[in-house]
């Protein structure tokens, strides 16, 4: 804890007072009627009881975008939620000996007085939590409306379930090539269960070709997507299976059809259940050996022979471990000669290797050891030979009789069924007589049960719940125990943040098409093939309802980085994890919230530092006595050329921090603002500041701060004397010309440094006087017509210019560094403007070396420093 006897501000009186003060003006309140607001929006928190420091920086993230854009004058719909369905909370109260609702509601509670304590500016009159019936209603409600467009449906199906958390997993919940659980890591079981869809990949093609159109998102999670939806366009055709007929296939490479040696079936495939009934050697490997996930492709010869449909030759065919069922057609023709994973098995199995597409039909390529995998043109394939691959693939598609153009997808249809409780109630009965039901639209929300402490699905064992009437005929029926993935519940979230209270519709049309989409989203980059994706289909499926004009839900992303401790993410079972409210009743929320984004940009991680705490929490105490410092006791300097400097200087940071705030480069902005803070301390300690541009330094600064440091910013600007609050006034705007602000610093900068490098090379200890000369007129014109000219030569361009010439070898020799330097040229301040704000920042250069410093034009400068001179680079002489 800081010493109460110093000097500066107490972080545990003000950050909970000015947060009371927030919300009694409703400071971060926007009316239903505020015209196409500004959507900021955090990926809402999982109801885990305690936030974590990922959670401070992603909320610290848009809280500090939300203030600013609200400080520019818009108005800004930021909200917060709960997502507060799912396994783990359910796994919790088992452990606890509660029931998931109280265990849910007691974790959100905690969690909201924390992002309270954090000073978010959350408009919580639109806080939702999604295992509120008033929320999971309208889940129950989109299920019955995507039916109705059929894009519900149920069937069996083989699925991926995890044995430790009881429960089926969509195909993106399983991760890794060891295909595990993404909640526990338990390796993932394959069974067949009914289950429900719904039709994802009715939208596949658009899904994908929107992709382009989000120009806001990072390249990482639209490739992705786009490998998630996996489309692939080729063409499928039938092989004639010997005693089963035509069985189809799907093919990219219908080119390389001439080199199919032979046919593979995989271990599901109906034929080779069949096949195994009667070959005990293929029943072995289908039942004990085959393994889709080893290092090589395994299989075993069946008595069977397929057609090659191009040469009319027959095939041996194979059971294969690498052709999976769910794949495709579950079948597929061998091409070893230009198929790396064909060509390994072709090999294992001295199976025919042909190439039959080469660079060139003079370059028939040696496929003996290694496979030829690019387009070429066809050799070995009768009249096709000689034809471009691409126009090859067209041919045989139109003369192969089986064979039509045929897009496949990696992509699956959604299955939202789990087998728990925590979750959405599947509005569903089952009657003996009418099969599935839907529930009335009236009598939703169908609400939980009790809960039921049992091994498997609670919902299972409650009874009396399950007991109901077929709403079609009032027969006996039961309920559906199968409760929705919990992704349904963030599919559509952002929606009901419009209009919360809604109690007719999910969410107010009219005002869902002004204020969506979301302007600025930010999340982890975890939930790019679930969220991300399911939320696009789901927004999509609701505007095809006529209940949207957007069919993107965001429209700008930022995938934040984890914050690490000693290079390794911060968990509890790793025992690394750093409490936020350990800092904040150390340091203040504040202190938290500007290490995290003065740290690094929001889409990389970064390692936690004590060292980098400490500096944040000393840097707003510095600034705080600052301006006590300067309320009590005002400066009276006049408005001199140092105040010009850093009158200059304040208008620069208030372009840079503004530009690096609008592209949420947060970093740059506090780096620009602790520099300006700095830069008026120096400017304290060297002479006596003209008060009027010291103070608007200073709130510059707290204005700079306030989207990052609230609390401290309201504190200081209340110091300051302003009326209302920092997080109500305007962002601030320069006071002049700041259009060259970027060449004046560079100017400055180079200058110190140069000065610096000379003193460090030349060993002067004690320099007595610092020469900075500015480069002439003429040079200044012959750097703008080197940059304008399109000539080849610029010395011959030069020399025609009298007074250019008439500076003989001086004005060939610039002339030719011109030359060689062309392409890398930039213009440069004019001369008056380069000798003007040298003088104004020679200060620093005095503060730094103790030196008289003198700033002079080229005319009036010793011949022989002059010469020296180039624009942008002036001249120096130590002395």
């Amino acid at each position: 804890m800081q010493d109460q006897d110093r000097r500066g501000f107490d972080h545990s009186e003000i950050e909970p007072r000015w947060q009371g003060e927030w919300d009694d003006a409703d400071v971060f309140h926007i009316p239903d009627d505020a015209d196409d607001p500004t959507y900021v929006l955090g990926m809402f928190p999982y109801t885990s009881g305690e936030l974590h420091m990922g959670h401070v920086r992603n909320y610290t993230i848009t809280d500090a975008y939300a203030r600013f854009r609200r400080m520019r004058g818009e108005h800004v719909l930021h909200p917060i939620g709960w997502d507060s369905f799912g396994l783990p909370a359910e796994n919790a109260a088992i452990e606890r000996d509660t029931n998931p609702r109280d265990w849910t509601l007691s974790c959100i509670e905690t969690m909201r007085e924390q992002m309270h304590a954090m000073g978010f500016g959350y408009d919580w009159d639109r806080e939702i939590a999604t295992c509120d019936p008033d929320y999971f209603r309208w889940n129950q409600w989109l299920f019955e409306r995507l039916h109705e467009e059929g894009l519900v449906y149920r069937e069996a199906s083989e699925v991926n379930w995890c044995p430790s958390c009881e429960t089926v997993l969509a195909d993106e919940q399983v991760e890794g090539d060891e295909e595990v659980c993404w909640r526990c890591g338990t390796p993932v079981e394959t069974r067949e269960l009914d289950q429900w869809f719904w039709g994802i990949t009715e939208y596949a093609d658009e899904l994908a070709d929107d992709l382009e159109e989000l120009d806001g998102w990072p390249d990482n999670v639209r490739q992705m997507q786009e490998n998630w939806i996996g489309r692939q366009p080729g063409a499928r055709l039938e092989f004639q299976v010997s005693d089963h007929g035509p069985v189809e296939v799907f093919t990219t490479r219908i080119d390389t059809i001439y080199g199919a040696t032979f046919f593979a079936l995989a271990p599901g495939h109906h034929i080779a259940q069949e096949v195994a009934e009667r070959d005990d050697d293929v029943r072995r490997f289908v039942e004990e050996e085959a393994d889709p996930e080893g290092d090589e492709p395994k299989g075993v010869k069946t008595d069977l022979t397929a057609t090659n449909p191009a040469t009319g030759e027959e095939i041996p065919v194979y059971v294969a471990d690498f052709v999976l069922s769910d794949v495709g057609t579950g079948a597929l023709m061998g091409v070893p000669g230009h198929d790396t994973r064909d060509h390994a098995f072709a090999s294992e199995y001295g199976i025919d290797i042909v190439p039959v597409v080469a660079p060139s039909t003079d370059e028939v390529p040696d496929v003996s050891e290694a496979a030829f995998t690019d387009d070429g043109v066809l050799v070995n394939s009768d009249d096709y030979s000689g034809t471009e691959s691409a126009v090859a693939r067209d041919e045989l598609t139109s003369d192969i009789e089986s064979a039509t153009d045929h897009v496949q997808y990696r992509l699956r249809d959604w299955g939202i069924s789990r087998q728990r409780y925590w979750g959405t109630p599947i509005p569903v009965v089952h009657c003996e007589d009418c099969g599935p039901v839907m529930v009335p639209e009236e009598e939703l929300p169908v609400e939980l049960p009790e809960f039921v402490h049992t091994t498997g699905n609670p919902l299972d064992e409650a009874t009396k719940w399950k007991r109901t009437t077929c709403p079609d005929c009032g027969g006996d029926a039961e309920r559906e125990t199968d409760t929705m993935d919990t992704f349904v519940d963030s599919a559509w979230y952002f929606l009901r943040f419009v209009s919360p209270d809604d109690e007719d519709a999910p969410f107010d049309v009219e005002q869902a098409d002004d204020w969506m989409p979301v302007d600025q989203y930010v999340g982890g980059i975890e939930h790019a093939v679930m969220h991300l994706l399911y939320s696009r289909f789901v927004t999509k499926a609701i505007a095809d309802m006529e209940m949207l004009d957007h069919r993107e839900p965001f429209e700008n992303l930022v995938t934040q980085g984890m914050v690490l401790a000693d290079g390794e993410k911060m968990s509890k079972s790793k025992g690394n994890g750093v409490s936020p409210l350990a800092i904040v009743d150390e340091y203040g929320a504040d202190t938290a919230r500007l290490f995290t984004m003065q740290a690094a940009r929001p889409e990389r991680d970064f390692d936690w530092s004590e060292t980098g705490v400490q500096s944040a929490y000393g840097f707003l105490q510095r600034l705080y006595e600052t301006v006590e410092e300067f309320t009590e006791s005002p400066p009276e300097g006049e408005r001199d050329a140092i105040a010009e400097y850093v009158a200059r200087e304040i208008d620069a940071t208030i372009v840079s921090a503004r530009e690096s705030y609008e592209d949420l480069t947060f970093a740059e902005a506090l780096r620009e603002t602790r520099d300006l803070v700095g830069l008026l301390r120096q400017y304290r300690d060297y002479t006596d500041p003209h008060a009027e541009t010291y103070e608007r330094g200073l709130s510059v600064a707290t204005r700079l701060l306030a989207p990052v440091t609230p609390h401290v910013a309201e504190e200081v600007w209340s110091t300051l004397g302003h009326d209302g609050f920092a997080a109500e006034a305007s962002f601030p705007t320069p006071a002049g010309d700041a259009s060259d602000a970027d060449r004046e610093r560079q100017l400055v900068e180079n200058t110190r440094e140069d000065v610096r490098n000379i003193v460090d090379v030349a060993g002067i200890e004690d320099p007595e006087q610092v020469t900075i000369v500015v480069a002439p007129e003429w040079k200044h014109r012959a750097l703008d017509i080197a940059i304008e000219s399109d000539a080849p030569n610029v010395i011959g361009e030069l020399m025609q210019e009298d007074d250019i010439r008439e500076k003989g070898d001086e004005a060939a020799s610039y002339g030719q560094n011109l030359q060689n330097e062309r392409q890398s040229l930039t213009s440069a301040l004019a001369p008056e403007r380069e000798l003007d704000v040298l003088r104004q920042a020679a200060w620093l250069v005095e503060r730094e070396f103790g030196a008289d410093v003198v700033v002079v034009p080229a005319a009036e400068a010793d011949e022989s420093v002059a010469k020296k001179a180039t624009p942008s680079r002036p001249a120096i002489q130590i002395d």
